[in-house]
């Protein structure tokens, strides 16, 4: 009766999944918005630097940062790179904004 008692109060812990990107496009007229949602990781800017890159050469390009969570430093420096470029960063979060005007004051 103990071990029924001891394997039942027993639980397994849920599995954390790795928080992931995700990319959805939508276009009107000569914009294209990306909005993204989840974390933006390292491994993800060169990905993501193809897609604004890819659009920009014939429309205005959006990322929509509404849904972003996480942010690392590679990210940040790319989005700083995106908006010196002239893409637009809309519904971004305050502090991805105050990181990239951090970067920005440091390159100069």
């Amino acid at each position: 009766m103990a071990t029924a008692l001891h394997g039942a109060s027993q639980r397994p812990v849920p599995q954390m999944e790795p928080m992931t990107l995700k990319i959805q496009r939508r276009a009107a007229d000569r914009f294209v918005v990306f909005a993204l949602s989840g974390r933006i990781r390292t491994e993800y800017v060169a990905e993501l630097q193809n897609l604004v890159d890819f659009a920009a050469a014939k429309n205005s390009v959006v990322l929509d940062l509404k849904e972003v969570r996480l942010v690392d430093r590679e990210a940040v420096q790319f989005l700083a790179r995106c908006q010196a470029e002239g893409v637009g960063l809309d519904n971004c979060p305050a502090y991805i904004r105050e990181w990239i005007e951090r970067e920005r004051t440091q390159l100069t």
